[in-house]
C-alpha cells in the first residue's frame, strides 16, 4: 500500500509556506517536504496535529491507496 497526501494542496491552498507548516505542528521544514512527496510516513500525532491546522480530518489528507 502507499500513502497518498493532500498536504500540499492545502498548504498551498492557505498560502503557507513548508517552514511556516512545519512550525505550527513541531516538525522540520524537511518533513514537511519528504510527507508531500510520498518518503515519509507521518506518525497520527503529527498527521492530527496538521489536520487540525487545516480545520480538516486526516481523512481528507491521507488516503492508502493499492500498488
Amino acid at each position: 500500500m502507499a500513502l497518498k497526501t493532500r498536504i500540499r494542496e492545502y498548504r498551498e491552498k492557505a498560502g503557507m509556506k513548508q517552514s511556516e507548516l512545519a512550525e505550527l505542528v513541531g516538525a522540520r521544514r524537511e518533513t514537511i517536504g519528504h510527507l508531500e512527496n510520498g518518503k515519509y510516513n507521518p506518525s497520527l500525532k503529527l498527521a492530527m496535529a496538521i489536520a487540525k491546522v487545516f480545520h480538516v480530518t486526516v481523512e481528507d489528507l491521507f488516503e492508502f491507496t493499492e500498488d
